[in-house]
């Protein structure tokens, strides 16, 4: 058995610059990847390894001491949840990856919903001994929806009970996938100690348990057969949707390792299949896999199709944009974050075209003109000041005073609008008030903040009640969104139940007689009033019918007997 070292340090772990393409450079070099999963599936610890092992990191953060990266709010930290969507980016292998982490929590849905509207392709982590969980139905739907390849990603081999074949068997049978793994695992459990590629026929072995860069060597003779028979079923399911790769199959000719990844690159971008690795991102496992799967087999913007949109004025004509600078450019705000230095980030996609700091755009939502102050590259809070970003790219612009999530931005010559994102109606509520008096000005003001910031938050006045009512998508939403107003922008508020005006209706018929007699000389008052009341059906509202004639009560006197039986 012959053995070879593979990228001796996190540092130089990829032999590249760790810098981003230049614009206009070749765009097939370019991912735009997300992760996305169940909560608690491990989306982060992937994240903060795949820096790490890219060089973007010297040091390995972690959830569970709240020193990740990516979870860089407090409440993150505290929690040990992803709330926000964060986004960053390394290079592997001469390949610049842009990066979102989403959050894996039902009640931030709508960050996983505007990620996936403007990747490229997505990395789908699983925990090995659950496999498919609920909120993982949930994000392939959402994936499926904005039709957005994928890889999946088998972690925590390493846990007690862990069982690849169980976990991909359930993208079979709960998400009708047509999974296919490339990898099978040497060991599980506490013996979990490395993958075989079933692509090379290569075995990626770590040689001790805190090894951190596995060591490439021939497959385990215990495991030969099996990955023999691995590497023949994924050849055939990948030959169904290549006539060449089949012809060959059935031919019995030996298949290059270069002709397998181009078929299987091919239907996996097309989402015929999808290829499912193996490891453990807590021990650092599989991960150099993981990157080099981003790089051979998620699409390139010069992958997809081109964008379409339409022209703002109808909405029945049809116009693409091209992944090429120069058509003329388009891009899309899909996030906003209120910074309290910067103020309005405005996170966007670009498709066509250069956007440039300090250039003029033309926003079709709100028909105005808005101008870009400064562009920035993310890297969690992190940011980096660049002047111009190309087709492809994901930045953050300051500047854009009237831009919000969903709108599109375009050259002024050339006016194109784009299909806004569609997220969820909110399905809690709660009662929120400042704890003084004086601060129920400032208190709105930061609410109308972190409602322009989220589309599943809403605001509104109770006319009945006089309560501010806070909905948002569960419990967790609202606490933290509260507990932002507190450390972000300084003000104490309670929260409770909104208070429920309840109405009552009558069921049947009822009539009812009065009179007024009263002597206060000569002829004196009388009068007989007749009162019927009816139900009509469910939201009739009142109606009032008059039988009063002008020979009994005079004409002016009419209305004010409404009013008063209203």
């Amino acid at each position: 058995m012959t053995t070879t070292a593979i990228r001796k340090t996190a540092a130089t772990s990829n032999g590249h610059s760790t810098k981003p393409l230049k614009t206009g450079s070749d765009l097939s070099r370019l991912r735009n990847i997300g992760f996305i999963a169940h909560v608690d599936a491990g989306k982060t610890t992937v994240t903060e390894r795949v820096l790490f092992f890219t060089g973007e990191t010297y040091k390995i953060g972690s959830v569970d001491d709240g020193t990740a990266l990516m979870d860089h709010m407090a409440q993150e930290r505290e929690r040990g949840i992803t709330i926000t969507a964060a986004a960053t980016n390394a290079s592997w292998n001469g390949h610049q990856i842009n990066i979102i982490d989403t959050p894996g929590h039902v009640d931030f849905t709508a960050e996983v919903e505007r990620s996936l509207r403007i990747l490229d392709g997505v990395i789908v982590v699983l925990d090995s001994v659950a496999g498919v969980q609920a909120q993982s139905v949930t994000v392939w739907r959402q994936a499926d929806n904005h039709h957005v390849p994928r890889i999946v990603f088998v972690n925590k081999m390493d846990r007690i009970g862990s069982d690849f074949d169980y976990a991909t068997k359930t993208l079979n049978t709960r998400l009708h996938a047509n999974a296919v793994p490339i990898h099978l695992p040497i060991g599980q459990e506490s013996e979990f100690r490395g993958t075989i590629d079933l692509v090379t026929m290569r075995a990626y072995v770590y040689d001790s348990a805190d090894a951190i860069d596995p060591t490439e060597t021939d497959i385990p003779a215990e495991y030969l057969e099996r990955a023999e028979n691995g590497r023949e079923e994924l050849i055939a399911k990948v030959a169904e949707f290549d006539d060449n790769l089949a012809d060959m199959y059935l031919n019995g000719d030996d298949i290059s390792v270069d002709e397998l990844k181009r078929a299987l690159r091919a239907a996996t971008i097309n989402m015929k299949v999808f290829p499912v690795l193996a490891g453990s991102a807590r021990m650092h496992r599989g991960i150099h896999q993981v990157l080099d799967a981003i790089v051979d087999y998620l699409p390139s913007p010069m992958d997809l199709p081109p964008v379409k949109g339409f022209k703002p004025s109808d909405e029945s004509v049809e116009i693409e944009r091209r992944p090429d600078a120069e058509d003329p450019l388009s891009a899309l705000a899909f996030k906003l974050v209120t910074d309290e230095h910067s103020g309005r980030l405005l996170f966007l996609r670009v498709y066509s075209g250069v956007l440039r700091k300090g250039m003029s755009v033309y926003n079709p939502s709100i028909r105005r003109r808005e101008r870009v102050g400064r562009l920035l590259r993310m890297h969690a809070d992190a940011r980096e000041a660049v002047e111009e970003a190309g087709p492809g790219e994901i930045v953050a612009a300051i500047g854009l005073k009237n831009t919000t999530t969903g709108h599109t931005l375009c050259a002024e010559h050339a006016h194109v609008a784009m299909a806004q994102i569609h997220f969820p109606d909110p399905v809690l509520s709660i009662a929120i008030e400042p704890e003084s008096r004086s601060e129920q000005d400032r208190m709105m003001l930061s609410l109308y903040k972190l409602v322009d910031e989220d589309p599943t938050l809403t605001l509104a006045t109770d006319d009945e009640s006089g309560q501010s009512i806070l909905a948002g998508m569960g419990e967790l939403h609202l606490d933290i969104i509260v507990d932002r107003l507190h450390r972000e922008f300084g003000v104490k508020c309670t929260k409770g139940r909104p208070r429920v005006a309840y109405r009552e209706t009558l069921s049947r018929t009822v009539e009812a007689e009065g009179k007024h007699v009263r002597q206060t000389g000569g002829h004196g008052q009388y009068g007989i009033c007749t009162l019927r009341v009816e139900p009509l059906p469910p939201g009739s509202g009142i109606q009032f019918e008059s039988e009063i004639t002008g020979a009994v009560l005079k004409t002016e006197w009419h209305s004010a007997v409404e009013k008063g039986a209203r």
